[in-house]
């Protein structure tokens, strides 16, 4: 007698699992001998008491629904055409019938019915089908022990009470379950038609073009003898795991009596005898079967095994980050520290030391190569005001001739004034002074979503330290902000006011550029072949227009000290705003954050802290989840309600801090 369990589940259609009645106990002589005073199935002989703990385990594996986690198991997929004779290969392997229409043995008529029953109650009592798994255990002496899904025969044509698209919905459920490398296929066909015209045979090869996963059964042997044995052995569609060709059940004959003549039927046909004895019978089915389910089960459990302690160190960790139970101020202290310490480890890793492996997919949050991008940037967009001139060669030395004319006073000639450096000088400090302040603002900025997004995120599971935390950063963030912008002021300040560097770079670029003065004066006095001079850092420059005017030389030597000087300017703007930043990143790290968080939190008094988890600590000691509300249609001052009967939007508010938080367990 069998057993029949309905089980409603997302991930398999029916499941028929054949076990031997005492599988579930340790397998000893007794077992055998009771045996004998029962008929006896295709496979006593071939059963092996090693392959049934590995069919426990996974079976075990499969009651706990791991494939729904996305860990597949090894399985034995059936699969064929409409009337190809599957439920007979089920029924004789199983040694029970199932409901195909016709009327069933008395003594298993209630297993039919039940059946019939489940399946009306999951596929509606149409002709229609669903995904959704019946699963038939059966316990019973001498069967194979196998675990197999049977899914629905393959139809084209849609029968009276069936959807227009019942091939489509069969061949999704097919593919769905033949598709995983763990699934091995077995493919029922009729000896009476072309294999390679089977429906079943072109899905299992879409998915097993090798045919190394694929066993085929070949059934009605008594019914179309002629040829079979050449389409066996040709194995025009290549099956892997070979063939077994077998006789249907007929009539009331007794599973026993069946077997009988299956075996009379292979000996003794003329064309059928000729087939291999380890091709042919329920027997040898039922033993490659129980062969093959081990070896894909021995194959696969490692792999299957260290899946789950995947899945089980994933579901750990993220366990370990929902919030613990709090019972005090004294605890909500030490895990607001512990959030702290936490999230200024993960600032440092990623804005100081360049690691990553927590945002490894945001390139945002790679700090370390998105600030040095925007330093790059920065020193482009400097050098690209080198020359601030609208044309440096039209207007070559105009302008150095002009001020230079502007600064002279009572004195020895030849001597070049100060003045008219500095006041060069400040010029082209002014025209490059936003760019450092539009950087600083930028990095700012950048720096601040880096780190609001960091701590929100190791605050996610206490909202109500969100608020706080987010105007804590803020507010440090823009004192950092406005620190550097004062810092920018004076370095611009300071290139203003003096001339001075000590780098020898100066000195060789600047005799390198003078070393053109004595060619720029035998040009410029018409005595050269033409009105043009290449001059390194500047190119062909045409000097026509300068011919016949005063302080010339004196121009000639300003503009190339100033050259070789800016050169200087700019790099040193680019290196000062480095350090600076480094040094207020790190400061930022390292010690502001902490102490400005803190400060926000607690305040002056001491106490604001104290007073938002004491408001909280009826929630707290709840024993719920919290997860802070996205949106709330309710009014901001909600009372507390007693019980809870369905998923409740709470708001508290305290002097320092508004939370809204939704209960996820909303159980009285």
């Amino acid at each position: 007698m069998g057993s029949l369990t309905p089980v409603k589940e997302e991930t398999s259609p029916t499941v028929v699992h054949s076990v031997q009645k005492m599988s579930l106990l340790n397998i000893s002589g007794e077992h055998y001998e009771e045996e004998e005073e029962r008929p006896q199935a295709p496979i006593v002989a071939s059963y092996n008491d090693r392959i049934r703990p590995l069919l426990d385990t996974v079976d075990s594996l499969r009651h706990l629904k791991i494939m729904q986690e996305g860990i597949q198991l090894p399985t034995i997929v059936v699969v064929g055409d409409q009337s190809s004779g599957k439920s007979s290969v089920l029924e004789s392997l199983a040694g029970i019938s199932l409901p195909r229409g016709q009327v069933v043995p008395t003594d298993e008529e209630h297993i039919a019915d039940a059946i019939n029953l489940a399946t009306e109650e999951i596929a509606g009592k149409g002709k229609g089908i669903s995904n959704s798994p019946l699963t038939l255990v059966v316990k019973k002496m001498a069967v194979p022990d196998l675990t197999m899904v049977d899914l629905p025969g393959i139809t084209r044509v849609p029968v009276h009470g069936q959807p227009e698209d019942i091939y489509e919905q069969i061949s999704n459920i097919i593919m769905e379950f033949i598709t995983p490398e763990e699934s091995i296929i077995l493919n029922v066909l009729s000896a009476s038609v072309d294999f390679s015209t089977c429906e079943s045979i072109r899905m299992s090869q879409r998915v097993d073009k090798t045919g190394q996963r694929t066993l085929a059964v070949v059934t009605k042997a008594d019914r179309s003898p002629e040829g079979l044995l050449e389409k066996v052995t040709a194995d025009d569609v290549n099956i892997g795991l070979g063939y077994v060709c077998v006789r249907n059940r007929i009539g009331d004959e007794t599973y026993e009596e069946a077997r009988e003549e299956e075996a009379k039927l292979f000996e003794t046909n003329p064309q059928l005898s000729k087939i291999n004895k380890s091709m042919v019978g329920i027997p040898v089915l039922a033993e490659k079967l129980v062969k093959i389910q081990a070896t894909i089960i021995v194959k696969c459990l490692p792999e299957i095994v260290r899946k789950i302690n995947d899945k089980l160190s994933a579901n750990i960790e993220d366990l370990n980050k929902l919030p613990k139970h709090l019972n005090s101020v004294a605890e909500a202290m030490t895990t607001f520290m512990h959030i702290l310490g936490s999230a200024k480890e993960s600032l440092r890793k990623i804005i100081l030391q360049g690691e990553f492996d927590e945002y490894p997919d945001s390139a945002e949050m790679h700090c370390t190569a998105r600030l040095a991008e925007m330093l790059n940037q920065y020193s482009t967009d400097l050098q690209s005001k080198k020359y601030v001139d609208n044309d440096p060669k039209k207007n070559f030395l105009l302008d150095e001739m002009k001020v230079l004319e502007e600064s002279k006073s009572i004195g020895l000639p030849r001597f070049l004034p100060r003045a008219a450096f500095l006041t060069l000088l400040q010029q082209k400090v002014t025209d490059v002074s936003m760019i450092p302040f539009e950087f600083v603002d930028k990095i700012w900025s950048y720096l601040g979503d880096v780190v609001v997004s960091v701590l929100l995120r190791h605050c996610d599971n206490y909202p109500q330290l969100l608020s706080c935390t987010r105007r804590a950063a803020k507010n440090l963030i823009d004192k950092k902000h406005q620190q550097s912008i004062e810092w920018v002021k004076d370095m611009v300040e300071m290139e203003k006011l003096t001339d001075y560097t000590c780098n020898p770079e100066y000195m060789a670029s600047c005799n390198k550029l003078m070393s053109h003065q004595d060619e720029f004066i035998k040009i410029v006095n018409g005595l050269g072949t033409s009105w043009n001079i290449q001059i390194d850092g500047f190119g062909l420059i045409n000097v026509g227009h300068l011919h016949g005017k005063g302080s010339v030389v004196d121009a000639f030597d300003v503009k190339m000290r100033m050259t070789a000087y800016w050169d200087i300017v700019l790099r040193r703007m680019v290196d000062n705003m480095a350090l600076h930043l480094t040094f207020s990143i790190q400061n930022l790290v390292k010690k502001e954050m902490q102490t400005e968080i803190i400060d926000e939190l607690i305040g002056p008094q001491g106490n604001s802290l104290e007073r938002s988890w004491r408001s909280l600590l009826p929630l707290l000691k709840s024993g719920r989840s919290w997860r802070k509300a996205s949106s709330c249609s309710r009014s901001p001052r909600t009372l507390l309600p007693t019980s809870w009967t369905g998923l409740s939007t709470i708001s508290i508010e305290t002097e320092d801090v508004g939370v809204r938080l939704i209960c996820l367990s909303c159980e009285p």
